[in-house]
């Protein structure tokens, strides 16, 4: 779960406090649900993070996974 955080963490840099306002986040928003990232505003963040909780918690927990098996081959080398 410390993986997700930390995903979450750095995808929201510069804006942590309004994450809304992250590019990064309004992309990613954007290549899933369709809306375009000029329109999103934190009422449809809030709303996409709630309408796809549990995608979402899948997702946040397969970039832990991912995160954690680069940094065990980085060691093995």
């Amino acid at each position: 779960m410390f993986e997700a955080i930390r995903f979450l963490w750095n995808s929201t840099r510069g804006h942590r406090l309004a994450p809304w306002r992250s590019d990064y986040v309004k992309w990613r928003i954007e290549t899933f649900s369709g809306q375009k990232a000029e329109t999103i505003r934190a009422a449809d963040v809030f709303r996409f993070v709630w309408t796809t909780r549990g995608e979402l918690m899948q997702f946040l927990l397969w970039t832990g996974k991912m995160e954690k098996l680069a940094r065990e081959r980085q060691k093995q080398r």
